[in-house]
C-alpha cells in the first residue's frame, strides 16, 4: 500500500483507541470506543458558526438535529447530512466536527441528523428518520432559514447510503427536491451487487468482517435484501436522479460501491462527479489535520458541495 504520509500516523492512533476486536464487544460498548475515536481527532468548530440542537417528529418519536447555520444571507442553500458509522455508531457528537467544519467552508447550511440506530432499530429505521427529517425541512424552510430550492442530502458511509436512498425516495414521490447529492466513500451495495473492482478488499479501518457484520446489523440475520431503499445499487433505474458528486479512497472496500454508483449515474444522464483519492483510506475525513491529501480530500468536497448547491 502507497499510503499517504499522515495516514499510517492517523491509522496508528486510530487503532490505538479503536482496537481491531471491538466487534466482539456489544453495540452499547463499541459506541463508547467509537466516540473515544472520534474526540481523539476532533478540533474546536470554525468561528462564526450558529448551532442549534432541534427535533423532528418522526410518527411516534423524536429525531434529533443539529443546524450548523455560517454567517451569510438570510436564505441559504442547505445539505441534509447523515452520519457514518455501518448504522450501528455514530451520533450528532461523532460527527461534530466534520459538520461544522463543512458548512463554514462551504458557506452553507448543514442539518445533521441523529437517526436511529441498529441493530436495536434494524432497517427502515434509521432511512424513515431521515426521510422525516427531509420532509420537514424542505416543508420548513423559511422556519430553518434555507432556500428550498437549494436543497443537498449527503452523508459518509452509511450516512452516504442514507443519502443516496433518500433520492431515490424523492424521485419515486415527487419530492422534495433536490439540488444535489455529497457521497463521501458510500455503502450502497450491501454486498448485494458483483463488485466492479474485487482486487478492493480488506483494508486499514474497514474489513470484509466488518462489512459483514453491520449489513446484518441493519438488515436482519440474513445480511440480505432486494430493497433499492436499502442498497441504493439495487435500484434499476438511476435517471431523474440530482446531481453527484461522490468521493471514493484507494484503499477502501467500499471504493467499488462509489465508482459504480457515478458510473450508473452517468450513464443515465446525470451529471456525476467522482473522485478516487489516493493513498488514502476510509474515514479519512479524520485525518484531515494529520494528512495533507485527506486535506486537500476534505477541502474537494467542500468545493464540491458549495458549487453544486450553487451559492
Amino acid at each position: 500500500m502507497k499510503l499517504d504520509g499522515g495516514m499510517r500516523e492517523f491509522i496508528r492512533r486510530a487503532d490505538a483507541v479503536f482496537p481491531r476486536d471491538y466487534l466482539s464487544q456489544p453495540p452499547a460498548r463499541q459506541r463508547e470506543m467509537y466516540r473515544e475515536l472520534c474526540r481523539a481527532f476532533d478540533r474546536p468548530r470554525p468561528a462564526g458558526l450558529t448551532v442549534v440542537e432541534r427535533a423532528v417528529s418522526a410518527g411516534a418519536h423524536e429525531v434529533p438535529i443539529r443546524v450548523y447555520r455560517p454567517e451569510g444571507p438570510a436564505r441559504q442553500a442547505c445539505l441534509l447530512y447523515m452520519h457514518g458509522g455501518g448504522w450501528v455508531l455514530g451520533d450528532l457528537d461523532s460527527h461534530d466536527g466534520v459538520t461544522a467544519e463543512l458548512a463554514a467552508k462551504a458557506g452553507i447550511t448543514v442539518i445533521a441528523v441523529d437517526y436511529r440506530l441498529a441493530p436495536e432499530h434494524p432497517y427502515p429505521a434509521a432511512f424513515e428518520d431521515s426521510a422525516a427529517v427531509l420532509e420537514r425541512v424542505a416543508a420548513a424552510a423559511e422556519d430553518f432559514g434555507i432556500d428550498r430550492a437549494r436543497l443537498g442530502v449527503g452523508g459518509d458511509s452509511a450516512g452516504g447510503n442514507l443519502a443516496a436512498a433518500l433520492c431515490l425516495r424523492a424521485r419515486a414521490r415527487g419530492g422534495p427536491a433536490l439540488r444535489a447529492q455529497v457521497l463521501i466513500y458510500p455503502g450502497l451495495g450491501l454486498g448485494m451487487t458483483e463488485a466492479d473492482e474485487p482486487e478492493a478488499g480488506d483494508a486499514p479501518l474497514l474489513s470484509q468482517d466488518e462489512m459483514d457484520y453491520y449489513a446484518r446489523a441493519y438488515l436482519g440475520p440474513s445480511g440480505k435484501t432486494d430493497d433499492p431503499y436499502a442498497a441504493p445499487l439495487l435500484a434499476g433505474d438511476f435517471s431523474g436522479l440530482p446531481p453527484a458528486y461522490v468521493q471514493a479512497v484507494e484503499y477502501d472496500p467500499l471504493r467499488h460501491d462509489a465508482v459504480a454508483y457515478a458510473a450508473r449515474l452517468s450513464a443515465a444522464g446525470v451529471l456525476a462527479e467522482l473522485e478516487v483519492a489516493p493513498g488514502l483510506v476510509h474515514g479519512h475525513m479524520r485525518a484531515r489535520f494529520i494528512s495533507a491529501a485527506a486535506g486537500r480530500a476534505f477541502d474537494n468536497l467542500c468545493a464540491a458541495t458549495r458549487r453544486l448547491l450553487a451559492v
